[in-house]
């Protein structure tokens, strides 16, 4: 018996009735050999972490745009804090801790250059609209390994397109990381925000301190033992009075932090960078890398140009931005 198929039966064996078995995967795209020693869900994470896209993700704004220290978190940081509570509530709960971890370290690889703010620029210039996690889905289908994307499983693929908006995952594990995502963005934001200075944890409502702790470990804490203690069967959920208090936590982080004018001051530098950025590689199609000419030549040059500009890191584009538009020093 093949290494593999051991694993298949242990997961029969130990894993809920809800969980997704990779024994039982809808399958891919473009049908492959099984490996020998992996599960296809353990080899849709392996493609994930081994991608270009994925590298980047450490260069990436998460909230705070360009901040000076170096425990701020950047895209790459938030992916493996939402993998790790995401299978811990998978593993609680015996479901596919594989499949979890795999739609949680891709949930984000279509994001833009910084954060959100490049999300907002982009939706505003490509015809259509710009939604990360749709540009996540297109970048693991269409994108990596030179226009021949990773191939990766329905159920990864499914999780990663669901993962924040619209319809919920088709199984428990992809939901489980569309949760895990909110607990750890608005608790690690929290956390970013305080070292910034841009607000104090004493500000945060006491009642909301008093119900799930007064420090980032504490509030995760209570947030994944709520889900882990109230979830039955295909619905995955805290208990009132937490979930109340999340959602009321996340209204103070926008108000407070999330439209703060001081937090977020560079933001208003990102929509003219892109938009500069865009209308010039709409224009100068053949300075494009050559397979993002090969998408410009068979769905259009604005498609090409959306997909090279959200696959920049903040540094890549403030570089590209500034050999472009701003005059360099030479000599005679």
């Amino acid at each position: 018996m093949l290494i593999r198929e051991r694993l298949e039966q242990t997961e029969a064996m130990i894993l809920s009735e809800y969980a997704c078995l990779s024994s039982r995967s809808k399958g891919r795209l473009r049908p492959e050999e099984k490996c020998p020693v992996r599960t296809d869900f353990q080899r849709d994470r392996d493609r994930v972490i081994h991608c270009k896209s994925f590298r980047r993700l450490k260069h990436k704004t998460q909230v705070f745009l360009s901040p000076e220290g170096d425990h701020y978190r950047t895209r790459l940081t938030h992916t493996l804090e939402v993998a790790q509570i995401a299978r811990t509530i998978a593993r609680s709960l015996s479901l596919n801790e594989d499949l979890t971890e795999a739609v949680s370290l891709a949930h984000d690889l279509g994001h833009t250059p910084f954060g959100h703010a490049g999300e907002r620029a982009l939706d505003a210039l490509v015809p259509g609209g710009f939604r990360h996690y749709e540009q996540s889905l297109r970048v693991v289908d269409v994108l990596e390994k030179n226009g021949q994307g990773l191939n990766l499983t329905r159920e990864t693929r499914n999780g990663i397109l669901c993962h924040t908006r619209g319809p919920e995952a088709d199984t428990m594990e992809g939901r489980i990381v569309r949760l895990a995502d909110r607990i750890a963005y608005i608790n690690h934001d929290i956390d970013d925000a305080v070292r910034a200075g841009v607000i104090r944890n004493s500000d945060i409502p006491r009642d909301i301190l008093e119900l799930l702790g007064s420090t980032t470990t504490s509030r995760i804490n209570a947030m994944v033992m709520s889900v882990i203690d109230n979830s039955q069967g295909t619905e995955l959920k805290m208990s009132p009075s937490v979930s109340d208090a999340f959602d009321r936590l996340h209204t103070f982080m926008f108000d407070s932090v999330y439209s703060n004018d001081y937090a977020k001051h560079e933001e208003t530098k990102v929509p003219d960078l892109i938009g500069l950025l865009y209308t010039y590689f709409v224009s100068h199609q053949e300075l494009l890398p050559e397979e993002l000419r090969f998408v410009a030549l068979h769905e259009g040059i604005e498609r090409a140009v959306c997909d090279y500009i959200s696959g920049m890191t903040d540094h890549y584009a403030t570089e590209k931005f500034r050999s472009i538009f701003i005059p360099g020093s030479w000599t005679l």
